[in-house]
């Protein structure tokens, strides 16, 4: 898709190989990529350490969110998510093109910012856990991917999707302001631990969190595909 029609300009990044690392037996489906495959990735695709980056993509936003995250994660702030992606782009009839991009390589330096990230033996330090996946995934009713259905005893949900509207815009600031606030009732921002099926879509409620002027949480990488694999660690059905 990326080759018959993008943005002027784009390099591409891939959810699979790029933003994900190797498949590990223990761990989720799309495990965080080392520092080291990270820091190149970015040299790769040009971005150096004053570069402003615009992630999109054609999926509401949700891997865009993953690099934004990766970026944040390597100690690059400027980083944003383009509102409403490709399909607002096409939409609004701006000018696209085809083929494939590169970029010079760039000169990146970054570090891991350990103080977003949570691993699954880091959880209990989290004052709440917010699943980002659909309501029925998160109450057991079905399970798509992964070996066993339900959620992490405790977390609350709120899927990704709620935080756009019915035309693919993130709702305003304010509104997400008010939305994550009456959520997460006197837990502090910076104390949720936010997870998904496999640490993907729950960036973007890490964003909505932080365009909302809060404090962001941290990520639970291996989120549920890692959580479920252990048949000792205890599920939850129904809601919370």
């Amino acid at each position: 898709a990326y080759r018959a029609r993008h943005i002027w300009g784009a390099v591409y990044a891939d959810l699979e190989h790029d933003l994900s690392g190797p498949p590990l037996i223990d761990h989720g489906r799309h495990p965080l990529p080392s520092p080291q495959a990270l820091e190149a990735l970015f040299v790769r695709l040009g971005i150096e350490d004053r570069t402003q980056v615009v992630a999109y993509d054609a999926a509401g936003g949700s891997i865009a969110a993953r690099l934004w995250w990766l970026l944040r994660y390597m100690g690059h702030d400027k980083v944003a998510v383009l509102d409403g992606g490709w399909q607002r782009w096409i939409a609004m009839d701006y000018p696209v093109t085809a083929g494939e991009e590169s970029n010079a390589a760039g000169c990146f330096h970054g570090a891991p910012q350990r103080h977003l990230l949570h691993t699954i033996d880091e959880l209990a330090q989290a004052s709440l856990l917010l699943d980002s996946r659909d309501p029925a995934r998160y109450r057991g009713d079905y399970e798509p991917i992964d070996r066993v259905a339900g959620h992490i005893p405790g977390a609350i949900n709120r899927c990704w999707k709620d935080n756009l509207d019915a035309e693919g815009l993130f709702f305003s600031a304010d509104e997400l302001h008010l939305q994550f606030t009456t959520l997460f009732k006197e837990t502090p921002p910076q104390r949720v631990s936010v997870y998904c099926g496999s640490g993907v879509t729950a960036c973007h409620n890490l964003l909505a969190i932080k365009h909302a002027g809060l404090e962001m949480g941290r990520l639970y990488a291996g989120s549920w595909s890692e959580w479920c694999l252990d048949p000792s660690r205890r599920v939850a059905r129904h809601s919370e």
